[in-house]
């Protein structure tokens, strides 16, 4: 498909459709692009939207988040899942958020994609991004028929074919026409070499660990057993909180598990850097 008509064609349904009101796309501002891709990953844009809110109007700024103890960091995360994922993210507000490629994926959760993204939506810079609905998009559009697409193969064409003057905008209008133009066919994602099912919650190991932290989190603290009794399930529950307990979530004392409300021991900001990354 010729580069030219395709950049049109997209450019010109997302002038109509755009997804522009999504509150991370009113904002250029670093840590605020952080919060909403660390939000996005495995997450849906509707679960996300109240969520970014919330979250910025408790830790508006990166000292405020970096200060703030695990147990009141978990209750504003509650509902978008993966815990973890707020944790490395209080980890990595704690200097300076990097401007380059290498320096975001140094920091605890940030993988390539969502280093570049950052680049992309923080900084407009011209990086290559891949993620399913875009995937969606170039599947649908370049590789029509073929199946077992790989991403370099997709990487290639979407590097070539970049708006490489506003690629902010263009990345946006790719992922809203994937989203939203595309919705009711059938999904071209399947035809890539890449393409998993995403594993199911319920019943999960995962859902289990986020009940207890969910269940620890309305409470001032809970007995093992009390634990077992509220939180029904097939699996290890004391192996569950032992590991809730190494990756920091949780406490042990006097016989009970509490939310840990520590400080995450990083360095924090001092003096012209609170300035620097507060806004």
């Amino acid at each position: 498909m010729d580069t030219k008509v395709f950049q049109d064609m997209i450019l010109a349904w997302h002038k109509q459709n755009s997804r522009h009101n999504l509150p991370w796309r009113k904002t250029k501002n670093p840590y605020r692009i952080l919060v909403s891709e660390v939000m996005l990953q495995q997450t849906q844009v509707s679960r996300v939207e109240g969520k970014y809110k919330e979250f910025l109007k408790a830790f508006p700024t990166q000292k405020k988040l970096a200060e703030a103890g695990t147990k009141e960091v978990l209750t504003y995360w509650q509902g978008l899942g993966y815990n973890r994922r707020v944790l490395n993210l209080q980890k990595a507000v704690h200097g300076p958020i990097p401007k380059s490629i290498e320096g975001l994926e140094a920091l605890p959760g940030i993988g390539p994609y969502t280093a570049r993204a950052i680049m992309v939506f923080a900084h407009n810079k011209p990086e290559v991004l891949l993620e399913t609905n875009i995937r969606r998009v170039y599947l649908h559009f370049f590789f029509p028929h073929k199946k077992n697409v790989t991403d370099k193969e997709l990487e290639r064409v979407i590097e070539s074919t970049m708006d490489k003057k506003d690629p902010r905008t263009w990345y946006w209008a790719l992922m809203d026409y994937g989203a939203m133009a595309m919705a009711k066919i059938p999904n071209p994602n399947r035809r890539s070499r890449h393409y998993q099912k995403q594993s199911r919650f319920e019943g999960s190991r995962r859902q289990v660990r986020a009940g207890i932290v969910k269940v620890l989190l309305a409470s001032n603290g809970m007995s093992k057993r009390a634990i077992k009794a509220r939180v029904k399930t097939k699996h290890d529950v004391e192996g569950i909180l032992e590991d809730l307990k190494k990756e920091g979530f949780l406490q042990f004392k006097n016989n009970r598990y509490t939310v840990n409300n520590d400080r995450i021991q990083q360095k924090l900001y001092k003096g012209e850097d609170s300035a620097s990354f507060a806004t």
